[in-house]
């Protein structure tokens, strides 16, 4: 996959086949603020992994002031456009830890052997939560609009992502994640089962 100007062109720039907005990622960010403000966790560095356009860096950076943002990006298009750091997550080192790590729309596009990679590395670099979304066979076949969505060869199903995460995450829900050794209190009920 090319991850060039045509491709952001498609799925970012132009209104008619974009695949999200402005208002749904603002949406996000108040969902992941809101999340971590409930159990109770301070933000003060961010990891936005795949970051894309950089779409969540203004409405989480409102959300969390006192909070440093590195915005990661494969494609070098968008690290020349935008000045992200360029890198890959199932490769990126750095001696930071961060309190939020999100990892959105980007593993589907890794072998199986390389997202097992990336959710280790997600789990070193993670210090407090991570918010995680990948496109999984079951969004393919049931809730993706396929005309604005590229195909991707070898979706893997829901839970191997859960089975993958599980290791080192606790799930809260709607995309959130907490490190299993994080020191907060999580009702039970406040979990995903």
């Amino acid at each position: 996959m090319a991850f060039d100007q045509a491709y952001y062109q498609r799925f970012y720039f132009d209104r008619r086949t974009a695949v999200t907005s402005r208002s749904e990622m603002r949406a996000r960010a108040r969902l992941i603020s809101g999340c971590l403000g409930y159990i109770g966790m301070p933000v003060g560095s961010i990891l936005d992994a795949g970051c894309g356009v950089g779409l969540l860096r203004a409405p989480l950076l409102q959300a969390h002031k006192r909070a440093s943002y590195t915005g990661l990006e494969f494609s070098d298009y968008l690290c020349k456009r935008y000045g992200w750091r360029q890198g890959s997550i199932d490769t990126f080192r750095s001696r930071q830890r961060f309190d939020l790590v999100i990892c959105y729309d980007v593993l589907q596009y890794l072998s199986a052997a390389r997202a097992q990679r990336a959710i280790a590395n997600l789990a070193k670099l993670c210090r407090g939560a991570l918010y995680f979304g990948a496109l999984t066979r079951e969004d393919w076949r049931d809730n993706c609009d396929q005309d604005r969505t590229d195909r991707i060869p070898g979706l893997r199903p829901g839970s191997w992502y859960r089975r993958e995460l599980s290791s080192s995450f606790r799930p809260l829900g709607c995309g959130m994640w907490i490190k299993r050794d994080l020191p907060l209190t999580l009702w039970n009920l406040d979990a995903a089962a």
